[in-house]
This record gives C-alpha cells, structure tokens and sequence, in this order.
C-alpha cells in the first residue's frame, strides 16, 4: 500500500466503538491452510476486522508440536487477491512461507494478518498524534493485539509462548507500528519485521522514541529492516538513519539486526513480496533435527 513520503494528506478516519471484544468463527479463503475469521472487533477499537490465520505444512497432522508466531499488519494485502490494496497484487504469503519450510531454511511457523481498519488506518498505526495529519492511537492497537488477539490466538492455535518465539511486522505504517510495538512490549515480540517503515511520521517521531527507550530495554528484539532504492531519497535515507541509530545503540549487522538496502525496491506490495523468504530466514530460520517443540 503506497504511503506518502510527505504524509500528505489524511485517510482513513473513525467509525462506531465496540464494548467488547468478539470472537467469530473462521470462514476459507483458497489456500487450504489459511483460515479467516472475520468480523473480529475490540473493546479497544472502533470498528471491526478479518484475522487470517496461515498455518505451516504438517499442522495437522503433529497434533502434539507447537509453533512460533508472526503478526502481520494490512493482513488484506497478505494472502487474498480478491481484497489486496491492488487486486490482485498480494505479499504471497502462505506460499512463500511454504516453499521457505519445504526448502528447510525456516521453522515451520503461524502467521497471521490482521487487516488494517480501512479509513482508521493512519489513526491505528500511528503512535503519536501529528498536528496536521492526525493519528496517533497506535497505544489503544498495541493494546487490541496484546491483551484480545494473542489470547485468542494462543488458545485456537497450537503456538509457543514467550518474545523468543513471537513477532511482529508491517509494512510503511505498518513497519512503523510493528517497530513501535516492538521498541514498547519488547517482552512480548522478540522479532520484527519492518519493510520500508515510514520513518518520516511526526518529524521522525520513532527515531527519537528509539534513542529514549533503547537504552533501558530490558532485551533488545531481533530486527529485519529493509527499504527498496527506488522508494525515494527521503525514504532511503531515513531508513539509513534508523539502522544507524540501532546500531548505535546496540544492535549488530548480521546478528540481531539484519538491513538492507534493496536493489530496483519500490514501495508497494510486488515489491514487499520479494522480501518475505529472506525476512523469515532470517527471524525464523530452521533449527537443526531435534529442535524444540
């Protein structure tokens, strides 16, 4: 989903608040392992969403295993043509997480996609308010998914506990929120995925947040950051910007931080679909025969 580099102006905006959080049943999208419940709505919230749930080869058949998760914002864009920002242009998801655990180089793992609130979009993914644009309820969000979504998905699906084995990603406000997130429950999600985050939010808002909370973290998550050359030069660099400023505070190229800069990148869904395999390499790659369940 293109974002302004400017943030010019202001989409998607408010609907009715919800009284509580409600559960609905699954229905099937055409993978025969991606599950959608639609309809899931917050007491946090306004409004209502789908969550899509992918699920690895072989989870139905090990009853006893259990699975590390991935949390995806703009969950439209991620499996179903049919309701992609572009019809028909997705990230592809569930088949390339298919053939990177069929190929052996991932852990065989639980997505799920969480669909943005359409005209509530930029008020959800922000976390703080910007004077002329809005925004800013990426705190009532954080706290859909932590205390509504992971619960109920903990309890339909067979998933690991703990930040090693939970994480969180997006794309443009989406990476944005997802590092936020990251930054602020990081004993929740150990490991981010953030594609082409849109830094430039509130005067580089996240960069400030970063260098005040980097310091006092009680763990540092596992960062995937990428940004396509061709995005433009505000985006480039502002991307640059935070892996410096991450590394500054800690995180090493390689190990616990892996950035990249990608050749003939833009900032749309074709483009983010390219970097699924190698963003879950790296934050789910595959353990050695015997690993843990």
């Amino acid at each position: 989903m293109q974002e302004p580099e400017s943030g010019k102006g202001k989409r998607r905006l408010g609907t009715q608040i919800q009284a509580q959080a409600q559960v609905p049943p699954p229905s099937e999208p055409p993978h025969p392992r991606v599950h959608k419940h639609t309809g899931f709505t917050s007491r946090f919230l306004a409004g209502e969403r789908d969550v899509t749930v992918y699920v690895p080869p072989g989870y139905e058949e090990d009853r006893e295993r259990d699975y590390q998760l991935l949390i995806l914002q703009d969950g439209q864009n991620l499996f179903d043509p049919e309701t992609s920002f572009i019809r028909g242009r997705t990230w592809r998801v569930a088949e390339h997480a298919d053939e990177a655990i069929d190929a052996e180089e991932v852990e065989p793992l639980v997505i799920v996609g969480v669909a943005n609130a359409g005209e509530r979009r930029l008020a959800e993914y922000t976390p703080i308010r910007d004077w002329k644009l809005g925004g800013g309820e990426a705190g009532k969000y954080a706290e859909m998914l932590t205390r509504e979504l992971l619960p109920f998905l903990h309890a339909r699906y067979r998933l690991r506990s703990g930040a090693d084995n939970t994480g969180v990603g997006g794309s443009s406000l989406g990476g944005l929120v997802s590092l936020w997130m990251g930054l602020r429950y990081s004993k929740i999600f150990g490991k981010l995925a953030v594609l082409s985050p849109s830094v430039w939010w509130n005067h580089r808002y996240i960069v400030g947040y970063l260098n005040d909370v980097a310091p006092v973290l009680a763990r540092r998550p596992q960062i995937w950051l990428d940004v396509g050359d061709q995005e433009g030069r505000r985006t480039l660099g502002d991307a640059e910007l935070l892996a410096r400023r991450l590394q500054v505070h800690g995180w090493r190229q390689g190990e616990d931080l892996h950035f990249e800069e990608v050749a003939g990148g833009t900032h749309d869904e074709t483009a983010w679909a390219e970097r699924v395999r190698p963003m879950l390499r790296f934050l789910f790659p595959r353990h050695p025969a015997g690993d843990s369940r």
